[in-house]
């Protein structure tokens, strides 16, 4: 576990050292976390029938959620990926993925469904919303890659404390830290879902 306390780093001295250390895995240490992953989710998520679910897809070292989608798609479930505002592009939309779905890539090369406004889930009837992160630490405290996105589409949902979606965290091991340095404006996970491991707070 990184020390966040020890040396007292900066948000992004974390981020670069979290970064650093998820893509330092070997391809089967990501495939075994990405299998594990999707085992530890449905060890304690039992799903009514057509979940919709807003996942991600992996970049830059994140836990590789493809067994997850799969096994989701599997049981009929209902997946949407977040898509870029078009017109706000500080924010996500979520737009519905399956197999067949075309896709592009955007600003920051990662993988989105092509957009199709017909497709898109308002946030609030999402049930679950499985988020990526840089790090967490020991209080639920989530860092993401620093442009808000995440923070900005789900600002409407903290303020009027929203009950849908569900929000996990998926992460790697390795990305805890002891104590994360926090801003006004963040917001604590209520659970998060590692390979090894379910917080719940």
């Amino acid at each position: 576990m990184f020390n966040a306390q020890q040396h007292s780093p900066s948000r992004s001295q974390i981020r670069k050292s979290i970064r650093n250390a998820r893509k330092s895995l070997t391809n089967l240490e990501q495939e075994q976390a990405a299998k594990k992953i999707n085992i530890n989710f449905f060890q304690h998520k039992k799903l009514p029938k057509n979940t919709r679910i807003g996942l991600y897809l992996s970049n830059d070292g994140e836990l590789d959620t493809s067994y997850l989608i799969q096994s989701l798609i599997n049981k009929n479930h209902q997946i949407y990926l977040p898509v870029i505002h078009p017109f706000n592009g500080a924010t996500l939309l979520f737009q519905r993925y399956e197999k067949n779905s075309p896709m592009t890539r955007n600003r920051y090369d990662i993988l989105e469904p092509q957009l199709n406004c017909s497709h898109i889930c308002p946030l609030y009837e999402l049930d679950y919303l499985l988020m990526p992160l840089v790090a967490f630490d020991q209080d639920g405290n989530r860092l993401g890659m620093g442009g808000g996105y995440y923070d900005k589409t789900l600002a409407r949902y903290y303020r009027e404390q929203m009950q849908k979606p569900e929000l996990i965290g998926l992460a790697h091991d390795c990305q805890q830290v002891e104590k994360l340095p926090i801003q006004a404006w963040d917001v604590p996970l209520q659970q998060i879902i590692t390979p090894s491991k379910f917080y719940q707070w």
